[in-house]
């Protein structure tokens, strides 16, 4: 079997029809805001207008979607009283981040 075959055949992961994973991902983080309330839950919990206020008084609307969204996925959490906070998920993908961030860095300097 191909890995084109094999990919065919795997099971469609919650709104992909491809059933890759790395673009389920990828579409999630690349909504508006969301990487922006992960990076301001890295520390500590926040409560829902604390979190608006951290990340420049985006919409409450907005706010509550993209929760929604990281909640459903597994990477945010509310946690009484706290507020809302990164889980384990979060915090492993904040450690895979960090090389793509170096990465990120190197490019920026070289296409000035």
């Amino acid at each position: 079997m191909t890995i084109r075959q094999a990919s065919r055949k795997s099971r469609a992961v919650r709104g992909s029809r491809t059933g890759r994973p790395l673009m389920v991902l990828l579409d999630l983080l690349g909504r508006r805001w969301a990487l922006r309330i992960l990076w301001e839950l890295r520390n500590d919990p926040l409560g829902f207008r604390a979190l608006q206020t951290a990340c420049g008084d985006l919409s409450p609307s907005v706010l509550n979607a993209r929760l929604r969204e990281l909640r459903e996925a597994g990477i945010v959490e509310l946690s009484e009283p706290e507020g809302y906070r990164a889980t384990a998920l979060a915090e492993e993908l904040g450690d895979i981040l960090i090389p793509l961030d170096q990465w990120a860095k190197r490019w920026a300097r070289r296409t000035r």
